[in-house]
Parts: C-alpha cells; structure tokens; sequence
C-alpha cells in the first residue's frame, strides 16, 4: 500500500476535458457572415491556421473533425457575388494568436 500505481501517481494524472479544450477556438468556423459557423467573437480574437504542417492567412472556412480548409478560386466570384472556394483536405490545426506564441491548439488527435 505504501508503493503509488502508475494509475494513482499525479504525474500520470489525466486533464479534466474542460481544461484542456478551454480555450482553443471552434472545430469549424467560417468567416462569411452567411455561414451558420460564422462567430464574430472568435474571429475578432484572431485565429490562426496550420494546414498541413503551413501556416495559413488565406483560408475562408475550415473543419478540423472533417479534416478540410476552403480557399479562395483566384479572384472568381460567382453569380451572387460571393467568391468561389475550393474545398482542400488535410490536417488542420487552429488557435487563438492573442494567446501568444504557446496557445493551446486544436487539432484532431489520432
């Protein structure tokens, strides 16, 4: 009794979900106002994009659980006026760059 398990010792102890996911941003998020996944609050904070290992300033909408980004077609815009996009699938990670350089990031964990 006086030896601790692996299971039992803090250092093994596993994060409360809450605290880990506390502060990283939405699992899809949009920057058109049209967008249901559109949230101005997370979008004035700043997000940051990595797809595949680059990190992006060009993206319109991702999806982490779907793993998918869109971009911008050029300059095309379509018959309502709303810029084509092209859907591009890979990793994507997100967070938040007010945080700073260390910000929890989410991502799809395997």
């Amino acid at each position: 009794m006086s030896e601790e398990t692996p299971e039992q010792s803090p250092e093994n102890t596993p994060e409360p979900a809450a605290d880990k996911g506390a502060d990283v941003p939405p699992m899809h998020l949009s920057v058109n106002p049209r967008s249901p996944h559109f949230d101005q609050a997370a979008l004035q904070r700043g997000v940051g994009i990595r797809f595949k290992g680059r990190q992006r300033t060009d993206i319109e909408e991702y999806s982490i659980p779907e793993g998918w980004v869109r971009v911008q077609a050029g300059r095309t815009m379509d018959r309502k006026g709303q810029p084509l996009t092209l859907k591009l699938k890979g990793p994507v990670e997100a967070w938040f760059e007010d945080l700073g350089d260390h910000a929890p990031v989410a991502r799809l964990d395997d």
